[in-house]
């Protein structure tokens, strides 16, 4: 499920979407139909908006190396899930 509310202002546009993932016990198909529909939305709007991307993503995002520009080694979790995997690549394309 995404949703989403655009917010214009004098110098700006805010673009707040938010979503909530399948958990990690559904079917990769599932998944897979999500996040594309999320890259979809995220990318329909203008890249020159502010996107500000909120929700449970059922995600766990470990100490491997692809989360250390942002985590560093300072997440809760050793290893990271599919879920985490996959929304780190949302909106870099």
């Amino acid at each position: 499920m995404v949703s989403y509310i655009v917010l214009i202002g004098r110098w700006c546009i805010v673009t707040f979407l938010k979503a909530h993932s399948p958990s990690e016990e559904k079917t990769v198909d599932s998944k897979h139909c999500f996040y594309v529909e999320l890259e979809q939305n995220y990318d329909n709007f203008p890249k020159f908006d502010t996107k500000i991307l909120r929700g449970d993503f059922n995600a766990k995002e470990g100490r491997e190396d692809i989360f250390k520009p942002t985590n560093r080694n300072e997440s809760l979790h050793q290893d990271s899930n599919n879920n985490g995997t996959i929304i780190t690549n949302v909106g870099t394309s």
